[in-house]
């Protein structure tokens, strides 16, 4: 008589713990799902109305018309947060790099602890700072400054106020700037110490081990800490709406006033009128959603394409 095949051993605690996780992380996707198909309810009027291209690629915002363009809130939101990340990504990466390469143990400690509590400083506070404190610094003497040095370029003509685009982009920058030096000093210590070593070994300077054996290394790990700061940039609120300026005006001049998604969203909410205000709103909301989504989106593409494949070394 044949034996039988033993049966497989089922753990049912582990089978429910697996099961258990895949409902918390299906309940994200549905959380994901129901606020933007709820977003896209309230905005449906809107959008009819003005249609979808119009509303993207129009400057004019007039909730007693009825008039709504999103142009500028999407410049405003753009150019903030490229020029925060512009800023806060070499001095992260440097600081990251100083820590982790060069300073002694107890320095490391002793800065990287500071660097994490600045990241959970309420966004408010960092909109006084940037009103009382940057805001004049700006307007009395830094752009003054790029105007009679750089004026020659179409970004640093026009009105010195201090409000305006570069206020929004330094205070972006600051609050930026501790999530990726946080993250990026977490993976340049997870980087092989024999790397370092084999580098140094074949007569490469420190300078020369960073660039041909640390930074490859770790390029996946720094990249995504650069797009979860470029999210968080996006996405801010109170610390951009004090000191951009609220103005519809798109200029190239980063001394000029404008707007941003989050800042009209904020403004303007509270006090909407009307079912296509409303829905104008709720529609800025889902083009910011959007846009956040696509980026992580391209930012697990850009991880997973850095990942593959050995790095080049080049001397």
């Amino acid at each position: 008589m044949p034996e039988e095949a033993p049966r497989a051993r089922v753990n049912l605690p582990d089978r429910a713990w697996a099961l258990g996780q895949g409902v918390l992380g299906g309940g994200v996707l549905v959380v994901g799902a129901l606020i933007l198909l709820e977003l896209w309810r309230v905005a449906a009027p809107a959008l009819q109305k003005v249609g979808l291209w119009h509303f993207i690629t129009g400057t004019t915002w007039d909730p007693v018309r009825d008039l709504y363009g999103a142009l500028p809130f999407i410049y405003g939101t753009v150019v903030t947060s490229v020029l925060g990340l512009l800023i806060a990504l070499p001095v992260s990466l440097g600081l990251a790099l100083f820590l982790t390469e060069m300073s002694p143990p107890r320095f490391r400690t002793a800065i990287s602890f500071p660097i994490s509590l600045l990241a959970g400083i309420p966004s408010v506070v960092y909109g006084l700072w940037g009103l009382f404190v940057l805001v004049p610094i700006l307007r009395h003497k830094v752009e003054p400054f790029l105007s009679a040095t750089l004026g020659f370029l179409p970004f640093f003509r026009g009105a010195e106020i201090g409000l305006g685009y570069l206020a929004a982009g330094v205070i972006l920058a600051i609050m930026i700037l501790p999530t990726i030096t946080s993250i990026s000093i977490e993976v340049l210590m997870t980087v092989p110490g024999p790397l370092r070593e084999a580098a140094l070994a074949l007569g490469a300077t420190r300078w020369e081990a960073i660039r041909i054996a640390v930074l490859p290394h770790a390029r996946a790990g720094i990249l995504g800490a650069t797009i979860l700061g470029l999210g968080r940039a996006l996405g801010e609120t109170m610390a951009v709406t004090m000191v951009i300026g609220n103005s519809l005006n798109i200029s190239l001049s980063l001394f000029a006033p404008g707007y941003s998604l989050p800042a009209i969203i904020a403004n303007e909410f509270a006090e909407a009128s009307g079912v296509l205000h409303t829905g104008a709103l709720a529609a800025l909301g889902l083009i910011l959603f959007i846009v956040t989504l696509l980026l992580n989106i391209l930012a697990r593409l850009l991880v997973r394409m850095s990942r593959r494949g050995p790095a080049r070394v080049t001397a």
